[in-house]
């Protein structure tokens, strides 16, 4: 059957976008359930970002993710249910709520940062090795790519591989 949000080009663009972000992210999560990893791949980008820049208000949060507030205050109140964020009031403004990883999150992160993420990227590195070319060529490989192989199996492949 004809693919009609390929077909389109860039008519379509975004919705190609959001089709091939869509299937990163199940198979990503397929490489998380595997591992009984207990958090959604939705969520990592959080954890990284709490990693990398340290404790961070909500809204701040948010615009270094580049997602909208309700989304961040939504994942930080689930990853909070799960013990690994926790969220205080500001010294200087008590109406700012400060999202800091906990200890069982920054394990988390760690364990993450050693046998999940290189695992991840190396799939998606893998996926994208032979890419060049115009755009809409592109995503069609990519898209023909996870179509051959999802990135769960390519995450697998490379279990070997990672340190």
């Amino acid at each position: 059957m004809e693919d009609v949000i390929r077909s389109l080009g860039f008519l379509c663009l975004g919705s190609r976008f959001k089709r091939i972000g869509e299937q990163l992210q199940a198979d990503t999560q397929r490489v998380l359930d595997r591992l009984d990893v207990p958090v959604q791949s939705s969520q990592y980008p959080l954890l990284a970002a709490l990693d990398r820049l340290g404790p961070l208000p909500v809204g701040e949060l948010a615009q270094a993710l580049g997602i909208a507030q309700p989304g961040v205050t939504r994942s930080v109140a689930l990853l909070a249910e799960l013990g690994l964020v926790e969220v205080s009031p500001s010294n200087n403004d008590q109406r700012r709520r400060i999202v800091a990883l906990t200890r069982n999150g920054r394990r988390l992160v760690d364990v993450a940062k050693r046998d999940v993420w290189p695992r991840i990227e190396k799939a998606v590195a893998n996926l994208c090795v032979d890419l060049s070319g115009p755009l809409l060529d592109q995503l069609a490989a990519i898209e023909d790519g996870l179509a051959a192989a999802p990135l769960h199996r390519r995450a697998g492949r490379a279990v070997g591989s990672v340190q």
